[in-house]
């Protein structure tokens, strides 16, 4: 008698990046609930649905645009939600998730080792638990150091509690490059142009914005090397793209913006470096500002807009296209011009499909960017071509600086906003993990005859 062997059915896997997807719109939907309801205002009034969506969506996607100010508008609860929301977006539900895997599985499956490899960018799936905890533990450090530092300048202006919490709530907001803060009881969307010349609130913020806009695995590497002739060619991009994108943005605005006297021009010489160098280091996707923003020259704007296009490194709290990105595309332009058949870095040679995917990468946010700000410059009469480009940029690359005009908006263009936030950081991230993730790959089976085109 044959014995019949049982076959296994196949069982559809999760799509994970498909419940990435979900999760975020998850998180934007109940905090746009939260946010609704009575306890969230000032008040004592519901808000209406519309500007809690965008306001959930901005903070959930670390952006900071806002069409109601954080600090007039929002009770103590409803701010408590958006730093809650800030901070589940920056550090991203699924690493959150997986860093609840490692507290209550000392032993993690080979499968969810996998799983945080991914939500990190990680190549090396069995470093990931180690990784994981340096996260949470970094993170905890550097913004609960913001904090104190935040809370001890802000204490004796404001009081012991308003004080502690506004140091919070910046702490972490400039750690998630997410743009918010509690400084609007001066004057509503302010920021922090009232405290341009404090050299501890400057420094402070700065730090965090760049520390989060690293990222987690160059925070790995710069702890494990010695030296770093021992750093991955990732961290040495990011190190040596970063510093380049601050002092050329910090060089250019502290040229461009001089003698204006609406912005750096009535300042001392010290105060228009820190300005200076403020204003560089934010629009890599923080979305805070010392000086103001429709005050600037046109030529500072475009590079505003250009620093955000770039933005943070990959695996950070920060968004925009990445660092090593453009990195890419400028070191294959530069071996086509030497005539190199290879793209070099750091005495390095990518791979052609690394090419592609930055090409990619480059292609797909300035497609819906350029489409994005044509729909609301022709949506919006009062608003000029370079506004809705500025707005629509700081939107995709989630920054959350404004020239004044998110607050004036109508319904449709803030949900054109509100995609382009959601596609920057969701989006981009599940691109991102689409394409870099091997197992995922497909071979096209067909393989067409070569052929050859004129270009250039």
């Amino acid at each position: 008698m044959r014995r019949r062997i049982p076959v296994e059915k196949n069982r559809r896997r999760p799509n994970l990046y498909r419940l990435l997807v979900l999760g975020f719109f998850l998180i934007i939907l109940t905090g746009a609930v939260l946010l609704m309801l009575p306890i969230s205002s000032r008040n004592g009034e519901w808000t209406p649905f519309g500007d809690t969506m965008f306001t959930a969506t901005s903070a959930t996607c670390i952006t900071g645009l806002v069409v109601r100010d954080t600090a007039t508008h929002w009770s103590g609860f409803g701010q408590g939600v958006i730093l809650t929301m800030i901070q589940l977006g920056g550090l991203g539900f699924m690493t959150l998730g997986s860093a609840l895997v490692l507290m209550l599985r000392n032993n993690a499956s080979v499968t969810n080792r996998k799983k945080i490899a991914e939500s990190l960018n990680m190549t090396d799936y069995r470093s990931a638990a180690t990784t994981m905890k340096h996260v949470i533990l970094g993170t905890a450090a550097f913004e609960g150091a913001g904090a104190v530092i935040l809370a001890a300048r802000f204490i004796p202006e404001f009081g012991f509690g308003e004080g502690l919490w506004k140091g919070i709530f910046l702490s972490v907001s400039a750690f998630c490059n997410a743009g918010f803060d509690l400084l609007g009881m001066n004057a509503p969307f302010s920021s922090l142009t009232a405290y341009t010349d404090d050299l501890v609130i400057n420094l402070t913020i700065m730090g965090l914005i760049i520390i989060g806009g690293l990222g987690f695995l160059v925070w790995e590497d710069l702890y494990t090397k010695r030296s770093p002739k021992e750093y991955s060619l990732f961290t040495k991009t990011i190190l040596v793209g970063t510093a380049v994108l601050i002092l050329f943005g910090a060089t250019a605005i502290f040229g461009l913006e001089y003698s204006n006297p609406e912005t750096l021009g009535q300042l001392s010489f010290p105060e228009k470096i820190l300005a200076s160098f403020f204003q560089s280091i934010s629009p890599r996707t923080a979305g805070m500002n010392t000086v103001d923003l429709t005050a600037m020259t046109e030529a500072s704007q475009v590079l505003t807009i250009l620093l955000m296009f770039v933005g943070a490194a990959s695996g950070s709290t920060g968004g925009g296209v990445k660092i090593t990105t453009i990195a890419v595309l400028i070191a294959t332009v530069k071996s086509v011009l030497m005539g190199r058949k290879d793209t070099v870095l750091f005495q390095r040679r990518l791979s052609e499909d690394t090419v592609r995917r930055a090409l990619a990468l480059v292609l797909f946010p300035l497609t819906a960017i350029l489409l994005a700000t044509f729909a609301l410059n022709v949506a919006e009469a009062d608003v000029t071509f370079l506004e809705a480009l500025y707005e629509c940029t700081s939107a995709f690359a989630t920054v959350g600086l404004s020239l004044s005009v998110t607050p004036t908006l109508s319904l449709f263009s803030k949900i054109i906003l509100m995609f382009l936030m959601f596609a920057g950081r969701v989006g981009m991230l599940t691109i991102s993990f689409a394409l870099l993730t091997d197992r995922r790959r497909r071979r096209n089976a067909i393989r067409y005859p070569e052929g050859d085109i004129l270009i250039g």
